[in-house]
């Protein structure tokens, strides 16, 4: 049984607001529940689950699938923009958190093609 990956970060939800406040985001990876997966789950209970080559590969350039765009921010962040009907979001991440967790994630490679993002 592969472990449940689980890594605490911080994001920053980006909106007019001059300084941006820092919110504690979970990280989940759970291979037996889907192995190309990842899940960011938010103060009250949002969740998105994204695919996890989805992440790697905005660490590097810009990527979209469906309503989802990654790109990176400079060489030490990253953006994710989340477009749905009930608006877009647009989350701001530091890149090494992410980095450290999607390495562990590794440890148990899935299979096929990466699912699209959904938010919760």
């Amino acid at each position: 049984m592969p472990p449940v990956i689980h890594e605490q970060a911080d994001a920053w939800l980006v909106n007019d607001t001059p300084d941006l406040p820092a919110v504690p985001v979970d990280l989940l990876y759970d291979a037996d529940e889907d192995p190309r997966a990842v899940h960011v789950a938010f103060p009250g209970g949002d969740e998105w689950t994204f695919g996890r080559d989805l992440l790697e590969g905005g660490l590097h350039a810009p990527t979209e699938r469906g309503g989802v765009r990654v790109w990176p921010c400079g060489r030490t962040q990253l953006v994710v923009e989340v477009h749905s009907k009930e608006g877009v979001e647009v989350v701001q991440f530091d890149s090494a958190p992410l980095i450290r967790f999607l390495h562990r994630t590794h440890t148990d490679e899935g299979a096929g093609p990466a699912p699209d993002v959904t938010p919760a």
